[in-house]
Order: C-alpha cells, then structure tokens, then sequence
C-alpha cells in the first residue's frame, strides 16, 4: 500500500509475551498469547523515555489489543479490573530493539557457506522463519532485510503478518538489484538505467518497501576493490527515481566515498556499512538527511569469533581486517558530525557476539565510538523508526503505539550494557 508519498506495511500482530530468566542461559522461552481487545497492565516498572527526561519511575502501562493505550505512575494510574496484570518489579521497559541490516538467509563464504550452497526456496524460508523467532525472542522486535533470495522474504513477512509464524515486523527490500560483476551480484543481474528501472519496478511488485543496491566493491566477495565505485552515477539516478516515484526507499551498499557522493547527490536514503567513508561525504550526508546503518560489529575483533565459527576463509578474513580501522574511523566521524544514524549489524540479531548478542553489541560500539547511552538507544529504537517513517506507531513507548516492549534489569540510560539483560519481549 501507498500512503502520502510512502510505501509502509505496518501490520498488526497479535501480540505475545516473552519470558525467560536470563538472556542466552536458557534457549527455550515461555509464550503468553493475548486475544485481540484484551487489557494487560506491566507494573512495578520504570519506563524509559527517549526525548532526554528521563525514566518514569514506578510506573503502570496498559496494552489495549496491540496497544498501548496509558502510561502513569502507578499512584495516579489504576490497573483496570479487567487487566491481566504483569508485574516486574524494579525492572526497566525500553522500546524493542530495532535492527535495519538483517539477512535471516544469510550465507557467507566459507565452512558454513559451502553447506548451504545448495540449499533449496524451501529449505531457506524454513530457515529464514526459524531465524526471525531466535532475533525475536533476543529482543529485536523490528527488521528491515536489505536484500534476499527468492523473495524468501516477502513470504516470512506475510506469514508473520497473518500470525502463522513468530517474528520481528518485517521491512523489506526483496532481492538486490545487481549490477554484472558487483558485489554480492548473483542470479539475474542488470546494468545501464534502464534495466535498472525494470528491476526496481519487479521488487515494487514482489511487496518490497525498499530497494536495495551495491555501488561499491564488498568484502564478501572474492576480489577487486571495496572501495571502488562499481555503478555508475547515471544508473544510481535510475534506481533512485523509479523507486521514488513508487513511494520506496533505496539502500546502497558502499565502501566507496566516490560513489557514496554520487548516490546522495542523486537522492538515496540510506548508505550501509561506508567502510572508507570521509569527513567531507559524511558532512554531505548529513546536509541531505541521508541516514547511515554502520554494520560497524562486523569488522572489528570482537566480531571474529563468529568469522572462526564458521570456518570463513583466509581471504574473507583479511579482507575484514583491511576495512576494520577505517570503518571505525567512519562511525567516530559520523557520530562527531551529527549524521542521522540507525542501527544494523549485518549479522543475524541474535547471532551470539562477545557476551552479548550481535544488536547489542553494536549498540555498545555507537557508545564507544562517542555517543551517548541514550543516542545509541535511540539508534535503535526511535532513530530506527523515524527512517522507515513508521515513527507515529513504532520506536518509543508511548499511548497509541504497538506494545512492542522489552524489559531489561538496569537503566539503560545510565550504562548502555543493561541491555545485555533482557528477559522479556512483548
């Protein structure tokens, strides 16, 4: 559907509560199902809010349906008779975590990726589904997935919708738009503007609310140079406009400051991972509005743990270690110069990730590389929202939102590492 301007799917989702003692020590969760129209009260809380106040402290939240319909200090907040009633005592609600750079198909080079290699449309959506569930129950209550096979995707995202499977909400770009020879290029692949426009138009069709696309040379793939600027500015307009005039957002990949100039100069929303990214590019995106989604957990040390795990080559590896210290140097500017920032991880978000999970523990790395607790919190909360214009019903805990919900043991504001404590999602 298009509304004013913008292709949304905001979908309702009967909502389930998720319950378990400490996060990654017990892998089976609790499932509570709530019927449509019924009242719940969360108590004994304290609710934290993203516009700088603060938390609300022993506070009451009522879910009506799929939403929240009041929030009070308990004194001035009664349960209503019919509620059923949670009580988490002394514990902190945060918005559920949002992560815009998810593959559920991923397949990397390596051990793990020759196992899949021939992996059936079949086989990848069951894993695909089973895949949502784990990023779900670790937290993740919304995804965008820049780019999928088989629109895998677009059939998760509806069974989610109608309630048939567990999962994030979905936000999704489809299968990429390839350019011959690009990074991550395989299957049909497009070049000059006007196959490029035709491609963009079959996503819109498939029920992509996003268009996905390369510009740059990529890590994963075997040869030529991540930083090299592969499409050219001519077919970048293409994407850009056709997928404008549907009402959808494009996304590029790039490691390349040259081509990362070509795309905002031609209108992109976003740029991923920007790997050799500069001052002056990340001072142009930021006078365009253009959003960036970092993937900064994939390139530095505490990452490579899961590289070892599973069994990626020599190759892959070194080239991960070329782009580590100026990829960091990008997110440090990025976050100095003030440019609109949403979290990714371009790992699955509940892959395990130096003590923590993957979401997680690239929200600590926004941290250390300059922000504050709460702007790394609204990274991936709010932040999130506002860039898949989904701000007015997702991204903050407020009356008339979905309970999208999650509860952690300490105040996130105070030490971002709370959030390796959850232990319950609605």
């Amino acid at each position: 559907m298009i509304s004013g301007g913008h292709m949304l799917r905001l979908h309702r989702i009967r909502y389930r509560v998720f319950l378990w003692s400490v996060l990654m020590a017990s892998p089976q969760a609790t499932a509570q199902s709530a019927a449509p129209g019924e009242v719940t009260a969360i108590t004994g809380v304290h609710v934290v809010r993203l516009d700088g106040s603060g938390a609300l402290e022993d506070a009451v939240v009522i879910v009506e349906g799929d939403r929240i319909s009041r929030i009070g200090r308990a004194a001035t907040t009664p349960v209503p008779a019919q509620a059923k009633e949670i009580r988490l005592n002394g514990s902190w609600l945060v918005p559920g975590l949002m992560n815009m750079h998810v593959h559920f198909g991923l397949v990397l080079p390596g051990v793990e990726g020759a196992r899949l290699a021939g992996e059936t449309d079949t086989a990848l959506v069951l894993r695909m589904a089973s895949n949502a569930r784990k990023s779900l129950l670790s937290g993740t209550t919304t995804v965008r997935l820049p780019g999928e096979k088989a629109h895998a995707d677009i059939a998760l995202m509806r069974a989610i919708e109608r309630g048939e499977v567990e999962g994030p909400r979905i936000f999704s770009a489809g299968e990429m738009v390839d350019i011959t020879g690009g990074h991550g290029a395989r299957g049909e692949t497009h070049d000059g503007p006007y196959e490029l426009r035709k491609a963009v138009r079959k996503e819109i069709a498939a029920g992509a609310s996003w268009i996905k696309i390369a510009i740059s040379g990529g890590v994963a793939t075997d040869g030529g140079g991540i930083a090299a600027a592969l499409m050219t500015p001519d077919e970048i307009e293409a994407v850009i406009d056709s997928a404008h005039r549907f009402g959808a957002k494009v996304t590029a990949h790039s490691g390349s400051p040259v081509a990362t100039r070509d795309a905002v100069n031609a209108g992109i929303d976003c740029i991923e991972h920007g790997y050799h990214l500069t001052r002056d590019v990340l001072r142009q995106m930021k006078k365009a509005g253009t959003w960036y989604v970092p993937t900064i957990v994939v390139s530095q040390p505490a990452t490579h743990p899961f590289f070892e795990r599973i069994g990626s080559p020599p190759w892959y590896l070194e080239r991960l270690a070329s782009v580590g210290q100026n990829h960091w140097n990008a997110l440090q500017m990025a976050v100095e110069e003030g440019v609109r920032i949403a979290l990714g991880t371009d790992q699955l978000p509940h892959e395990p990730n130096d003590g923590t999970t993957a979401t997680v523990r690239e929200a600590l790395y926004y941290v250390a590389a300059g922000m504050t607790p709460l702007r790394a919190l609204r990274s991936a909360t709010i932040e999130a929202a506002t860039m898949l214009d989904a701000d007015e019903d997702l991204g903050s805990i407020e009356p008339g939102k979905y309970a999208d919900i999650i509860a952690v043991q300490a105040d996130p504001l105070e030490d971002l590492s709370a959030l390796k404590t959850i232990f319950f999602v609605m």
